[in-house]
């Protein structure tokens, strides 16, 4: 018994400390890049849940310079991959190379690790490079690992993809295809500040002061969060509601709702619930409760479907986008017997 509470009280403090942790990564982030709090909250929470994010907005709207910071104020390894055409495979992963012993004169191949052997990935503008070498992040998201030539290289921990994507709509830009979407917890929608926060950037942005970023917590401190996020329990009836949610998105099934029967032409997947679950939890963790509830889970809702989720050819006549079939099942759900 004394050894339970024990666990339970280091518990507690975890989840003070998690809040506070929350707390001093907006305001070291804060210091560089303003407004965009939804945003900061939702990296904070893939963290977390140990989870990688999408990051969707125009040009400008300081997406690298959101995660760079971030990563800076988490004090880990950041590595940042600009996507061009011309990418391949291998110069994400890394490749092996022939060297040769001068001594003996024999030769051998010795694998470089790639940029994507670090903490915090940024896979800037990750949809103008063609799916093939997009596909080179699965087995990484995935896995937290790299194969190559037959041998498996594990991936430091903790590990992260936060990627960034223009509008698909832009010239020269590549769909991702959906089995890289599914391994993003997160897909995060940036948009434009408001005129008093873009005032606030065009006064900080164009002078000569630089503000520092202090690191709030170690990579080993995260490690434990992330851990405890996992060891916050869930009532049966919160992870009943994730899975309803999602089953909800399902057009060729009995469980549909009718926005989504009418307007989807493929639904999201198991990984769906995961990751609302998980992202409830860790929602619970930054407020330092030590159990999340429905409006946790309601709340990472957009977040967690609208990239999972395939619109048909009536919503796009009619102007709906899957961020909209999203919403109007998360406000039927609010009907919905527990």
């Amino acid at each position: 018994m004394a050894e339970a509470a024990t666990v339970q009280d280091r518990d507690l403090e975890l989840l003070a400390d998690a809040a506070r942790m929350a707390a001093d990564v907006r305001r070291e982030v804060g210091k560089r890049v303003i407004g965009q709090r939804e945003i900061v909250d939702g990296l904070l929470l893939a963290l977390l849940a140990n989870g990688h994010a999408l990051l969707v907005g125009v040009p400008g709207l300081a997406k690298t310079l959101l995660v760079s910071t971030l990563a800076e104020a988490l004090d880990l390894e950041f590595s940042r991959i600009q996507f061009t055409p011309d990418l391949m495979p291998t110069d994400i992963t890394g490749t092996e190379v022939m060297e040769e012993d001068r001594a003996s004169g024999t030769r051998a191949f010795r694998f470089v690790k790639g940029p994507v052997f670090a903490n915090v990935i940024l896979a800037d503008e990750i949809n103008r490079t063609p799916p093939k070498t997009q596909a080179a992040l699965l087995q990484s998201m995935q896995e937290h690992a790299v194969t190559a030539a037959g041998h498996t290289y594990q991936l430091p921990a903790p590990f992260f993809v936060l990627a960034t994507q223009n509008p698909i709509e832009q010239e020269g830009t590549y769909p991702l295809p959906e089995a890289q979407l599914d391994r993003f917890m997160f897909e995060l929608r940036i948009g434009y500040p408001s005129r008093e926060e873009e005032e606030a950037v065009a006064l900080q942005t164009t002078g000569s002061h630089i503000p520092e970023v202090h690191p709030v917590v170690s990579s080993q401190r995260l490690i434990e969060l992330q851990a405890l996020v996992r060891r916050i329990p869930v009532a049966p009836s919160v992870a009943a509601l994730a899975v309803r949610l999602v089953r909800a998105t399902r057009p060729e099934t009995g469980e549909a709702s009718s926005v989504a029967t009418r307007y989807l032409a493929w639904g999201a997947g198991p990984r769906a619930s995961q990751a609302l679950v998980l992202g409830a939890k860790a929602r619970a963790a930054v407020r330092g409760e030590p159990v999340p509830t429905f409006d946790d889970v309601r709340a990472v809702g957009p977040s967690v479907l609208a990239h999972r989720v395939v619109p048909s050819f009536e919503a796009e006549a009619d102007g709906i986008s899957a961020r909209d079939v999203v919403a109007r099942i998360l406000d039927e759900s609010r009907n919905w017997n527990p």
